[in-house]
């Protein structure tokens, strides 16, 4: 009988009526006869599960993981990385990974399926993750499938031509975009060989990547694809369409367009006038389906500044000048685009037809409409539209336009509004602007404003400039959101100068 079976026997039977056997190698004998069995079958336990010899197949090595390129980030920067991970000020953390790798830096090796289990959670820290990781992240999403979300999720989707065979739709995309950049024809024909047996909503992700190099060689593959079974299909080719210029799209919109806005005359005061007639589309047809102009514009119902809805009509004229060629109206007009947002319009207050114009700036991403837009005063009562065209000016510009619209609507509920769509850094004037908001919300008659302060300082504790954490001291007159800012943005600030080589 084996030592094993022994053990069992006299477990069964009970050490009162059977001494457990002896083992030479287990500790010396205890007036416990029962512990000693225990602690001789745990002793076996381990022999026998060290001894047994693996069943079947080996499994295949593990590959190693590959050199990097990059050098890890300095011991400093790890350190506040590992903080950051544990909790302290987590929401830093994009910006920290985007500033490792804008650098050059990669994340420590240690610190890597911390931060592949956070990704795993968190869809929006995916990119930056990729950005950082290097090919070790790579390498350890491969060994583990939770993480797998990583390959493919950066700029570069591993691999070679096979991806667009094999790979899952993120990875497709992924190689679709990157091919977009250097070769956008070989892009397409990838792409027609397979459009047909492709389901719907990868249709949709890879038209999307035709952004991307966008040409005049794209148009028959979009004109064709306004004719697809899926409905965000056709939107995206026709979104596409509209920011081509000199295309068979763009004529079929200005055509349209002239159709609802003309140019007229009328003497004012002894002096001749240019004014715009507006006459909205009469009815819906299928030309205009077919070109993304749905039924049901999103924005039909939406309510207007007199407090009522937004007509049908009017929404298809929105629509229709959304896509409409913008030097479609400097030929007509014949004056430069600040001349032409500051013309009288024959609907009153022309809401619709500037709403129009600066979607088409803002699609076609033509600066000088933008420009003319924001300080032509004709959309005073759209401070979101605006700030959405701060996006089209020029770098050196978007600051000071920034600023100014945040006066504009100062102690406004649509402030916040406003800056949510103001993307970071927040540098020059406009941190000027939003530390006179802050500063102002220490004095006493500010304080009903504490909602609003609360949601400013959690949008600015991403976006504004770490320098400002000096202007912002207030002593003991701070409210608590502004402390806690001031707080974030020495953190930011310390933790960029460690990632700065």
């Amino acid at each position: 009988m084996s030592a094993w079976n022994e053990h069992v026997t006299a477990a069964l039977l009970g050490t009162e009526r059977r001494d457990p056997p002896v083992l030479p190698e287990a500790p010396a004998e205890t007036g416990d006869r029962a512990g000693r069995l225990l602690d001789q079958a745990a002793l076996l336990a381990v022999r026998r599960r060290a001894g047994r010899a693996p069943s079947g197949v080996a499994p295949e090595p593990v590959a190693l993981a590959p050199v990097e390129d990059a050098p890890v980030v300095p011991r400093a920067a790890a350190a506040r990385l590992r903080r950051i991970l544990s909790g302290e000020q987590i929401r830093v953390l994009p910006e920290w990974l985007d500033a490792a790798a804008a650098h050059g830096f990669r994340v420590p090796a240690q610190t890597l399926p911390d931060l592949l289990e956070r990704g795993r959670g968190d869809r929006m820290l995916r990119p930056s993750i990729a950005r950082a990781s290097g090919r070790r992240g790579v390498w350890l999403a491969l060994q583990n499938t939770d993480w797998a979300y990583l390959v493919g999720a950066g700029d570069d989707p591993g691999g070679g031509p096979e991806v667009w065979e094999t790979g899952t739709r993120n990875r497709r995309v992924a190689y679709l975009t990157r091919l977009r950049g250097t070769d956008p024809g070989r892009a397409r024909e990838l792409l027609s060989e397979t459009w047909s047996k492709e389901p719907a909503p990868d249709r949709a992700a890879f038209v999307a990547t035709f952004e991307h190099g966008l040409s005049p060689g794209d148009e028959e593959f979009l004109e064709a694809a306004l004719e697809d079974r899926g409905k965000d299909v056709r939107q995206l080719a026709s979104d596409l369409l509209a920011r081509m210029p000199g295309s068979a799209y763009g004529a079929r919109m200005a055509a349209r367009a002239r159709g609802c806005l003309t140019p007229a005359t009328r003497t004012v005061r002894g002096r001749r006038q240019t004014w715009i007639q507006v006459d909205p589309p009469q009815a819906h047809d299928e030309d205009m389906a077919r070109d993304g102009i749905p039924f049901h514009p999103s924005g039909s119902f939406a309510p207007r500044g007199g407090g009522g809805p937004v007509g049908t009509r009017a929404a298809w004229l929105r629509e229709i000048l959304a896509r409409t060629p913008l030097s479609t109206w400097t030929e007509l007009f014949g004056l430069p685009p600040m001349e032409i947002v500051c013309l009288p319009v024959s609907d009153s207050d022309g809401r619709d037809v500037h709403i129009g114009w600066a979607k088409a700036a803002l699609g076609q991403r033509d600066g000088e409409w933008a420009r003319a837009l924001l300080k032509g005063g004709v959309m005073v009562d759209e401070p979101e539209a605006l700030a959405d065209l701060l996006s089209v000016l020029p770098a050196g510009e978007r600051d000071s336009a920034a600023a100014d619209l945040i006066r504009w609507v100062e102690g406004q509920p649509d402030l916040l509004r406003v800056l949510e769509r103001v993307p970071g850094p927040w540098t020059g004037p406009l941190a000027e602007a939003v530390v006179s908001t802050l500063a102002a919300s220490a004095e006493p008659s500010s304080r009903r404003d504490e909602h609003l302060v609360n949601q400013l300082c959690r949008l600015a504790d991403q976006r504004l400039d770490p320098a400002a954490a000096a202007r912002l001291d207030l002593g003991d007159a701070a409210p608590r959101a502004v402390a806690d800012l001031v707080a974030t943005l020495l953190f930011r600030n310390e933790m960029l100068k460690e990632l700065t080589p």
